[in-house]
């Protein structure tokens, strides 16, 4: 929570006014901080919102964007923090599309400013010859991505239709006769989770249809990519950075293979150096080594969290499923006249009244009491 010193001397009623006004304004944007990342950590469990979870002085600023102290953009992922450059935009750019553009000045890096685009915002989008590259890194399988990239898209293209960058109240008329013209887009995953995946594979927005149909009317597809090592060969190769990137992941996975959480900093410092002193993402590690450090540490919890989840649900699930096959045989029996439902109600730790409630529920007819 944001906490502003006030020093209580004489004021005039203008400026009363205004203080008022100043407090209105914070209070909202603390509002507005506090619903985002409700919204994220319980409905989208986005990395994003998990930072802020477990580093409280990140703040919301009015141009839209987290800030660690020191106002310094805070990334919550490696790979977002790299794309920000536009040579490196550019050299994955032409790996992904065997295009050989040699001009950084030629990226346009697309940026989500403010509102509620904050809370989809992916990992990094920039245009290229009138193409929209919409890149997305994912160490976890997640079969919703043409979900979320039809959502990181209609965001995007909210923003270039109103022109907000520019400054103008106008933006484009999408009622008017002439066609609006907006880039290409393409969408892409890079996955270097440790789950075994498919060197490439397509997912497809008609899949989470729930009335499939062979001619969808809106359609999105999605690539994605392993990246882990002896996946996508010729990918790697064409761009170095992309290679050097994994090399770091799989040092930090090669010293905390079996260590605890608390030695997590240790490990990604240790593979920090290794990478500096071989000459792997070297400037960039030596620039921005606290930042990889937090990033890393936050991604480890968030994935590892991921699984303590996924485990209680699987142990959750069998447990309720263990009950309700249970419960059936029970049910069986009763109905069946081969158990009295007393003795029935006592086998499932449960009164009489609320095991023929249970057996209504299931659809099974409650024998008539003599």
């Amino acid at each position: 929570m944001l906490c502003k010193y006030v020093r209580h001397n004489k004021m005039s009623s203008g400026d009363k006014g205004v203080q008022g006004l100043q407090y209105l304004n914070y209070f909202s944007y603390s509002l507005k901080f506090l619903l985002l990342n409700v919204s994220l950590f319980y409905l989208k469990q986005d990395k994003r919102a998990f930072t802020t979870q477990i580093f409280p002085a990140l703040v919301f600023s009015n141009e839209g964007g987290f800030y660690m102290s020191g106002n310094r953009e805070y990334k919550s992922d490696v790979f977002s923090m790299l794309m920000q450059d536009k040579e490196r935009a550019l050299q994955l750019y032409n790996a992904m599309n065997g295009s050989s553009y040699d001009n950084p000045e030629d990226v346009e890096m697309v940026i989500h400013d403010g509102g509620i685009s904050l809370s989809v915002r992916n990992d990094a989008s920039f245009i290229v010859d009138a193409r929209l590259s919409i890149y997305e890194h994912q160490s976890t399988v997640c079969p919703n991505m043409p979900v979320r990239s039809l959502i990181y898209f209609s965001v995007i293209l909210s923003d270039m239709l109103s022109d907000k960058k520019k400054g103008t109240k106008s933006g484009k008329n999408i009622y008017g006769r002439r066609l609006v013209k907006i880039p290409t887009p393409h969408f892409v995953v890079f996955y270097n989770g440790e789950e075994e995946q498919p060197e490439v594979q397509e997912l497809k927005l008609s899949d989470a249809f729930e009335k499939p149909t062979d001619e969808p009317n809106l359609e999105l597809k999605c690539k994605v990519y392993n990246i882990n090592d002896g996946k996508n060969k010729a990918i790697m190769e064409s761009c170095g950075w992309l290679n050097d990137y994994m090399t770091f992941v799989n040092k930090v996975r090669e010293y905390h293979a079996d260590g605890a959480f608390d030695d997590l900093a240790i490990d990604i410092e240790k593979a920090i150096d290794y990478c500096i002193d071989n000459d792997i993402l070297k400037e960039f590690l030596k620039t921005y080594r606290s930042e990889v450090t937090k990033s890393m540490q936050l991604n480890y919890e968030f994935d590892r969290q991921l699984e303590l989840e996924r485990a209680d649900a699987i142990e959750e699930g069998m447990e309720i499923g263990i009950e309700k096959g249970a419960n059936k045989m029970l049910f069986t029996l009763v109905t069946k006249g081969k158990l009295d439902i007393d003795t029935a109600a006592e086998e499932a730790g449960v009164s009489v009244s609320e095991f023929e409630k249970l057996m209504r529920e299931a659809g099974y007819k409650v024998p008539e009491t003599v």
